[in-house]
């Protein structure tokens, strides 16, 4: 028993000591933690510089773009063709995808050698080669007499324009072929393959094995956006945001950036950290200067970086005597299956023995455990390289989605990380110390490269139809400008016809006065009463305005909520709950006994005949309060303020909220005759010549006509451009028919609209898994603050998916995509729809002033307008088009529909008193 004990420590002692001499011998091969997290942000400098335009071409790290977009989503299917070119063996695959909801793909393979004369040959021998080997597998398959899409497997660096398109930076690995550098491999392809009469194959696209490997396990896992190689050569890729990538144009979604990374260190970011050894191996390859990080790591390099260190170990005399041996000073003679061969746990000493008797070594136990430790460390600082640079792609992943804890899957393939007996173990563990706010899954790839081509290919086709099925939907809104130009016109035939004492039953615009005769002229002053009733909340104003040089207005207000009970209750109940508001407020100001002069901002269409009459000529906006269409409003708030008998006012004119935005605006610029709102409603008034509007008496002066422009087309007028989602979103709304022009440019509308091209789209499968969810199915889930904030250039994709995810909706990055494509299709048209009803009103304005250029301000209200971010570009570029003789200045109006209010009582009060003086 002592026997043993003492052999036992005579051997633990021999290990400790010959690893003590090893790793001091090899101590800068052994790399801390603080040296990798160094390592980790050297790449992601090097990752910024390959990233950006400027500093591409002189960066050592390529990133090159791959084109592509989207991982897959369980929906693709057909039959490919995959040919994989890249290491010791070309193979051809046949792969068929199914989604008959079990999600599933075949791979049938065939494998051809790639001798020394095609892989070190000319170009055209090459791609011929290529060419008859897929010819020969499509025979013995039965595909010659199928159209058959082929993703093309290159794994070399190639800058891709596009994704069937890639021209070769430089061969890697033991490939050098002759006149392919520098040219697109794609149409190389192509020309050999038309030699073949009997095949019709469609290269679709150029796949890096890297992103093959990613495909392949994204198409099992969609948290999988990271595809990494640790084998013969070593590269990754992962998802990078579209915005970061200048390289290529576009700012939206994501693409797959194949880094390259086995160039890491090319420009001499690694040199403290590379070895004599390092050295030695990189003079003695075939590409000196070339892919140095790669031979830092890659199974084709480890070996012979094992034999670098095993010689000069030798010849200094720390292993076998100091006898080296032919075979030791043979370039290629050890091998990384010998180096892994000998890190085996059990077995791995008496390997060890094994293999360098093979090599004439005749080694000793304490040789054989020194050799070993030789084959830990080298393969082991490739784990610790490789755990960093995907740190660092991890952090940059994590930081783009601005995230605290990501988790997301690695898909890795490659040898030296499926047979090492400890590789992957030692990868895992140190990227967990250099990224413990990542929880990373390692997915081991199905023949990433042959898979994964089909996956690109089918991934492809399936985008292609998604883009072309979408463009038809989102075709109908896309106006054109003689289709603009006919809106216009359109509008512009409207207001004339409204304007005509016959007509005015007949009309869909109605062109209404509003006895509102004069603009501010700035000797205003006094206290006034308004009121604001257009909304889900009603508001109560003092507003105090003083005239002079220190010209002023002061406003207090308070907002009180107008239940939807009451919004389609009766009248009664909607004036009674009106005036408590407006008892509230004046016990809130203390101002109850006095009789103060009050506008009554009512955002509904009314017909005038005096600017303190006005009967509703029908509901808007979600208000359906009954007993009050047909009826005077005025008389309806002084009857509820009887019924009240609290307070007294002297209620001077009633007023749409269009109008009030003109007056607040003209109170300003003495140029502004126009007010327009978009917003939850849209409409637009104007000042319009006494002698063109035959429903009032009297042709001197101009008084404001409010349009309500919002019922244009109720006629069918524009039926030509309304969509099946407008007619789904009118036949749900509470007036069913009318309101078409407002229906379709107004905040109200636009979100339904909205819902329903997301609904149709996800029946198509284009959006959401085609799952459509219960929020999806509510009514008015989409407000305009959810679409301003999905259109927002600030707002990154993962944050539309936020906001999508609040609404209930559980998105991919494709489908925020596609969201903010509706989105903006949807407010684009809105706009230039707007922009075309304005443009006829300025028209008309111009030609009715005979002037050559008219040069006028626009008072605008409305969030639309004034939050929406592209909205009022839109609008205003519109009006330059089609009414190109009009210099228009838009001017935001400050609360026209309070403000407003008591500007058009104090005008109505001077003008008044200025008849009796």
């Amino acid at each position: 028993m002592f026997a043993v004990h003492l052999l036992a420590f005579h051997f633990t002692k021999l290990k400790e000591d010959q690893i003590t001499k090893v790793d001091r011998f090899l101590h800068q091969l052994r790399l801390s933690d603080d040296v990798l997290q160094d390592v980790a942000a050297r790449f992601q400098a090097e990752m910024l510089k390959g990233l950006a335009r400027d500093t591409n071409p002189t960066a050592a790290v390529k990133m090159l773009p791959s084109f592509v977009r989207s991982l897959p989503d369980g929906s693709e299917k057909g039959e490919f063709l995959a040919v994989d070119l890249g290491g010791s063996q070309l193979r051809a695959h046949r792969v068929r995808v199914s989604d008959d909801g079990k999600q599933s793909s075949q791979l049938e393979s065939k494998f051809y050698p790639t001798p020394k004369e095609v892989t070190q040959g000319n170009g055209a021998e090459l791609f011929d080669y290529i060419a008859d080997c897929l010819s020969d597998f499509m025979d013995t398959r039965n595909l010659k007499q199928k159209k058959v899409p082929l993703g093309f497997t290159f794994s070399f660096p190639c800058k891709q324009t596009k994704l069937d398109e890639g021209v070769l930076l430089e061969w890697t690995k033991h490939f050098r072929v002759r006149g392919v550098q520098g040219t697109d491999v794609v149409s190389s392809l192509h020309r050999a393959l038309q030699k073949h009469q009997d095949i019709d194959v469609d290269v679709l696209a150029l796949v890096n094995d890297t992103v093959g490997t990613m495909m392949t396990c994204g198409y099992d896992d969609p948290r999988c956006e990271v595809g990494l190689i640790i084998g013969t050569g070593t590269n990754a890729c992962y998802m990078e945001e579209m915005r970061h990538i200048s390289l290529v144009e576009g700012d939206e979604g994501r693409m797959c950036i194949n880094t390259e990374w086995g160039a890491f260190g090319d420009d001499g970011a690694l040199d403290d950290l590379r070895t004599e050894f390092d050295r030695e191996l990189d003079l003695g390859s075939l590409n000196p200067g070339k892919q140095l990080f790669e031979k830092m790591i890659s199974s084709l390099y480890l070996g012979e970086l094992v034999r670098l260190i095993l010689l000069k170990m030798t010849k200094e005399g720390l292993l076998f005597n100091g006898k080296v041996s032919a075979a030791l000073l043979t370039k290629g003679k050890i091998e990384m299956k010998h180096v892994s061969a000998m890190e085996k746990y059990k077995e791995g000493l008496s390997n060890t023995r094994e293999i360098l008797t093979e090599l004439k070594l005749f080694p000793s136990e304490e040789d054989c455990v020194a050799v070993q430790h030789v084959c830990t460390i080298v393969s082991f600082r490739s784990a610790n390289l490789c755990a960093a640079t995907l740190a660092a792609i991890l952090t940059r992943l994590r930081d783009n989605k601005k995230l605290l804890r990501m988790r997301t899957t690695v898909g890795i393939d490659g040898g030296l990380y499926k047979t090492h007996p400890r590789y992957a173990q030692r990868l895992h563990k140190v990227l967990r110390r250099l990224v413990p706010t990542c929880d990373v899954r390692f997915v081991l790839s199905r023949s990433g490269s042959g898979r994964g081509a089909a996956m690109v290919t089918a991934v492809a086709l399936r985008l292609a139809a998604q883009r072309r099925r979408l463009d038809a939907a989102l075709a109908p809104f896309l106006l054109p400008p003689s289709t603009l130009q006919q809106v216009r016109d359109s509008m512009r035939a409207e207001l004339e016809y409204g304007l005509k004492r016959e007509a005015q039953g007949q009309a869909t615009v109605k062109m209404l006065p509003t006895y509102v005769r004069g603009m501010p002229d700035g000797t205003e002053k006094g206290k006034f009463l308004a009121l604001d009733l257009g909304g889900t909340n009603f508001r109560v104003l003092l507003v105090k305005i003083k005239s002079g040089r220190r010209r002023s207005v002061q406003m207090y207000n308070k907002i009180f909520a107008i239940p939807l009970e009451i919004m389609q209750g009766t009248g009664e109940e909607l004036f009674d709950h009106i005036v408590q508001c407006i008892a509230d407020f004046l016990d809130y100001m203390g101002i109850k006994g006095a009789r103060l002069p009050l506008g009554f901002t009512f955002s509904f269409p009314c017909r005038q005949t005096s600017i303190d009459k006005g009967t509703l000529v029908g509901w808007t906006k979600g208000f359906k309060a009954t007993d009050c269409e047909g009826e005077d409003v005025v008389d309806m708030l002084r009857e509820a303020i009887r019924r009240r008998n609290e307070f007294d006012l002297d209620i001077v004119a009633v007023v749409n909220d269009t109008v009030g935005t003109m007056m607040t605006c003209g109170y300003e610029d003495p140029n502004c005759e126009i007010g327009l709102i978009a917003g939850t409603g849209t409409n637009v008034c104007y000042m319009e010549d006494m002698k063109n509007i035959e429903t009032v008496e009297g042709n001197e002066g101009k008084m404001c006509i409010n349009t309500e422009w919002g019922a244009f087309g109720d006629n069918g007028c524009i039926d030509h451009i309304r969509t099946k989602y407008d007619r789904e979103v009118d036949e749900g709304s509470l007036n069913p028919g009318k309101q078409r022009y407002e229906k379709m440019t107004s905040g109200m509308y636009l979100g339904e609209i909205v819902r329903e091209i997301l609904i149709d789209l996800t029946k198509q499968g284009l959006l959401f898994r085609g799952h459509i969810s219960e929020s999806l199915r509510k009514r008015g889930i989409f407000e305009t603050k959810f679409l301003s904030q999905i259109e927002s250039d600030r707002l990154a994709l993962l944050q539309v998916r936020r906001v999508l995810q609040h609404l209930g909706l559980d998105s991919t990055c494709e489908d925020s995509i596609i969201v903010k494509e509706v989105c903006a299709a949807v407010s684009t048209r809105a706009a230039r729809l707007c922009g075309a009803g304005l443009a006829a009103v300025l028209e008309k304005r111009r030609q009715d002033r005979g002037v050559e250029r008219l040069q006028i301000t626009v008072g605008v209200d409305g969030t639309l307008y004034k939050l929406h971010p592209h909205f009022s570009r839109i609008l205003q570029e519109t009006v330059k088009e089609l009414a190109p003789q009009c210099d228009v200045t838009f001017m935001l109006s400050e609360d026209g529909s309070g403000k407003g209010a008591a500007l058009i009582t104090a005008v109505a009060k001077r003008l008044t008193e200025g008849m009796f003086n």
